[in-house]
């Protein structure tokens, strides 16, 4: 009885050790940032899942939340607007400039949200009125309510003719700066 105990417990960590050859192995020379702890070496639940939030963390056009809004519109001089923005009133919109450069995503088209989005937040969405290609943009205004987005564009005109109103979804793929 003892030797088929032993035996039980050699196979066990041979079989350990082969799942551990080949999680390292096949993990193509990146380290795991969260290591396995746990004494016996079992499946870790709570580990699995911090790895999956690592992995959608470190994925910068992974989409961390997903939203349904309307999408507008609008243009710099429209006539409530002063050709500057809430999040950024230094960054000048009076003249056609609709993007701003961002570290992370380059050059994105700017929208306004409500506060249910922080400022800096970066979001994607496909709109075929406004691009073939999807559309990255960030916060950095205000002015709509709930999950609705509003389009900076150049003018009113252009607001009205080449962006309308649509229900779009959209994927936040950073929430703030």
């Amino acid at each position: 009885m003892k030797v088929m105990t032993h035996l039980n417990y050699a196979i066990k960590l041979i079989v350990i050790a082969i799942a551990v050859l080949f999680v390292v192995g096949s993990s193509n020379g990146k380290e795991f940032k969260v290591k396995n702890n746990n004494l016996n070496l079992s499946t870790d639940l709570t580990l699995m899942a911090l790895r999956v939030e690592e992995d959608i963390k470190n994925d910068i056009y992974g989409a961390k939340e997903t939203y349904t809004g309307d999408l507008t519109g609008y243009g710099a001089d429209c006539p409530l607007c002063g050709g500057t923005l809430a999040c950024m009133p230094s960054l000048d919109v009076l003249h056609g400039n609709v993007t701003y450069n961002d570290a992370t995503y380059g050059n994105v088209r700017i929208v306004a949200s409500s506060q249910n989005l922080p400022c800096g937040t970066v979001i994607r969405f496909d709109s075929q009125r406004i691009s073939n290609e999807p559309v990255v943009a960030i916060v950095l205004d205000r002015g709509v309510l709930g999950t609705h987005i509003d389009l900076l564009s150049t003018s009113e005109a252009e607001a009205s003719n080449n962006v309308g109103r649509s229900v779009i979804t959209y994927d936040v793929i950073r929430k703030g700066w």
